[in-house]
C-alpha cells in the first residue's frame, strides 16, 4: 500500500510504503493543546516506511512520564505532520489529518483517557487505556 499526505499549505509532504503498524487515538492534554481539538489521531510507521519532502520544525515537548517527545510541524502554516519519540526509536507517528485519503483508518484504541473530554463518546468496542499505552 502506498499512502501521501500533506500539511495545509503544501510546503511539507511525505510518502509511506506498506501498512501502518497501529492506529489511535491520543487524549492527553499535550495532544489536545498541539492538535487544537479534542483528540489526536495517529498513526504508526517505521521510519524506513516513510519519505518526506519539505523542512518540518521541531519541537522537544515532555510527557507526563517525563519522556521526550518531539512534535514535528510545518513551519510555514503550523500544521502538525508527525512525532517522533526517543524512547521508541524506528517509528515515526504521523497525524493521520495530513493524509491526502483517510478512507483506511480504523483506530484501533484509544489511550491517555483520563484526560479526554467528557463530552467526546468511544465506542465500547474499542480498547481505552487510562494512560499510557506503554
Amino acid at each position: 500500500m502506498t499512502m501521501t499526505g500533506q500539511c495545509l499549505c503544501g510546503a511539507v509532504s511525505y510518502k509511506i510504503e506498506g501498512d501502518m503498524q497501529m492506529c489511535g487515538v491520543c487524549h492527553c492534554k499535550n495532544c489536545q493543546r498541539q492538535a487544537g481539538s479534542s483528540y489526536s489521531v495517529l498513526f504508526g510507521v517505521t521510519d524506513d516506511q516513510i519519505e518526506i519532502s519539505g523542512a518540518l520544525t521541531t519541537y522537544g515537548d515532555h510527557a507526563d512520564s517525563g519522556n521526550v517527545v518531539h512534535r514535528h510541524f510545518c513551519g510555514i502554516c503550523g500544521s502538525p505532520v508527525k512525532t517522533s519519540i526517543p524512547t521508541q526509536p524506528g517509528m515515526t507517528y504521523i497525524k493521520a489529518g495530513t493524509l491526502d485519503d483517510t478512507s483506511m483508518l480504523d483506530p484501533q484504541i484509544h489511550f491517555w483517557t483520563g484526560s479526554k473530554q467528557r463530552w467526546v463518546e468511544i465506542d465500547k468496542n474499542v480498547p481505552q487505556i487510562e494512560g499510557n499505552p506503554g
